[in-house]
């Protein structure tokens, strides 16, 4: 990439796309792909994008659950392949509407008074997406609720939520997300929620709602209906946990936190006109996708580093993870052969990285590529002069620019996203573009975004852990104060193979007080004892 800077201005004039109807643009100058690449890719370009009209006209895209995908629907609802799907989700916005604007007005209250707060419990899609527009969009001056998460099974974590609203329960209401109801991280995070409102005189179904699949099939539905809860709102099975922030996952929550979700609805639309072209030149996700694959040489041989120079974009990375990892991480291709396809995503907010990880990026292992995020408004207000006749905004656009000529000059290659403003409206078109990449790539490199039976095969492997912890307690119950070493415990098991499985069980269980197992040291740390 030994460019002259009149060479480099010639590239970036032939490779920067700005799209003003979406306050987005698109820079593709800094990655080194020859001049003829596109046109060499066109054919496979012209496959993806026939790939997403037949995903857009409700093609079966999930063949492990028979399901269609149907994200794009939700932000243009005369897509759908149905008038009765059309009407779902234009009356869910209705509901979502309604539903806020009563429990800002109070008519919709906690036993102690007007909600205040809120308490969103997910896994993955279900809470990754609620946090990206909440960090993206809210601020403590203009929030309607103030927003807690329980997005995980860790129990100190949620002893570290409610410690900020316990005294507030009562004016707290608590949204539960999940399809099946099924999910043991977010069913334990609910269990944990309804035990903290009746440890404080309340009853939890008048302070919770519902997000999740409205039939009989959904555990949480059934629970919801049956205990009388304030309100139940659909999750359908033609939209992925990680494409759904923008139905009743997303747009909710931040209704309730008095965001602007007809804007985000609208930016994710008018992204996907746009990227729904053909011309892959002038349609940012099939370029964005082009580079990934240029990138990685359709193997996902280089990490897609995500440097977003704006601290409401902070949870991008994160999000960007579940969107991509999951969709692209897999074993096999569309017809079945092994290909362990995947991208890896990390990130980090600049300018932190200034102090962070940028050093590697520059001197270390070439195995990379930046997208970088730019925002060109700094802020809603007037800016102060901080020094060198700079505002603070004006440094943060500076350190972008150098970090991305640092890298440029050791040859590691980048693309910039600049959007106009952190808005609903730009928010949602970045997010749709994002999700409009994955799918194009999942084309290109011919496997299915749309499935992920690695997640299943993690969640049925915890469950038999969980299982054999039943049978480790049932054992040590039937010779109660006889202590038994993880190998006697195997061996009474009848399971041999399972030893280092139950020695970590064990190791658990007596760090617990309230598990009720001892530890007697051994000479070793494999030679500990436990019992009952």
């Amino acid at each position: 990439m030994n460019w002259t800077n009149e060479q480099l201005w010639e590239r970036f004039k032939a490779n920067y796309l700005e799209f003003e109807g979406l306050g987005l643009a698109l820079d593709t100058s800094r990655m080194a792909f020859p001049d003829d690449y596109f046109t060499k890719m066109a054919p496979m370009l012209d496959k993806a994008a026939a790939d997403m009209r037949e995903l857009e006209a409700g093609a079966l895209a999930n063949p492990d659950e028979k399901r269609r995908v149907g994200h794009y629907w939700l932000r243009h609802p005369q897509l759908a392949p149905s008038p009765a799907i059309t009407e779902d989700i234009e009356s869910t916005r209705l509901r979502i509407k309604d539903f806020a604007r009563r429990v800002h007005e109070g008519t919709i209250a906690g036993q102690r008074g007007p909600f205040e707060n809120l308490l969103l419990i997910g896994i993955g899609g279900s809470a990754l997406g609620p946090q990206l527009v909440a960090n993206a969009l809210g601020h403590p001056a203009t929030d309607k609720l103030r927003l807690f998460f329980f997005d995980n099974t860790d129990p100190d974590g949620m002893d570290k939520v409610l410690a900020n609203i316990v005294t507030e329960l009562g004016k707290t209401l608590c949204l539960v997300i999940s399809k099946s109801g099924a999910t043991k991280e977010t069913r334990n995070g609910l269990r944990e929620a309804a035990e903290a409102w009746t440890k404080a005189g309340l009853d939890f179904p008048k302070h919770a709602a519902a997000i999740t699949q409205m039939d009989d099939s959904s555990r949480l539905f059934t629970e919801a209906v049956r205990d009388q809860w304030l309100d139940i709102f659909p999750m359908w099975d033609w939209v992925g946990g990680r494409t759904s922030v923008t139905s009743a996952v997303g747009l909710l929550p931040a209704a309730l936190q008095g965001l602007d979700i007809d804007g985000l609805l609208a930016g994710a639309k008018a992204s996907d006109e746009i990227t729904r072209q053909a011309r892959a030149e002038s349609n940012p996700a099939a370029r964005m996708a082009a580079m990934w694959y240029y990138s990685g040489g359709g193997r996902g041989a280089r990490d897609l580093v995500v440097i977003p120079y704006k601290d409401r974009l902070e949870l991008l990375s994160r999000y960007l993870q579940q969107l991509i990892m999951e969709s692209l991480g897999k074993e096999r291709d569309r017809e079945g052969r092994l290909v362990n396809q995947g991208l890896s995503v990390f990130g980090n907010k600049g300018s932190t990285d200034q102090h962070a990880y940028v050093q590697q990026l520059r001197e270390g292992l070439n195995n990379f590529f930046v997208t970088f995020i730019e925002v060109l408004r700094d802020r809603r207000g007037e800016s102060i002069i901080v020094g060198d006749g700079a505002t603070s905004g004006d440094f943060l656009e500076g350190f972008y620019l150098g970090t991305r000529r640092a890298l440029f000059e050791n040859g590691r290659e980048s693309i910039t996203i600049t959007l106009r403003e952190v808005s609903p409206f730009c928010l949602g078109a970045l997010i749709a573009l994002f999700e409009r990449t994955v799918g194009i790539y999942a084309s290109l490199i011919n496997i299915n975004a749309y499935h992920q039976p690695g997640v299943q095969a993690g969640k049925v492997a915890a469950d038999n852990v969980l299982a054999l912890q039943l049978k480790i307690i049932e054992r040590l119950k039937q010779s109660p104060g006889r202590p038994q070493t993880a190998e006697q415990l195997a061996a009474g098991l009848q399971l041999p193979g399972e030893v280092e499985t139950i020695f970590k069980i064990c190791e658990h269980l007596a760090a617990n007080p309230d598990r009720g197992v001892s530890k007697k040291s051994g000479a070793v740390p494999w030679e500990a004892a436990y019992s009952i």
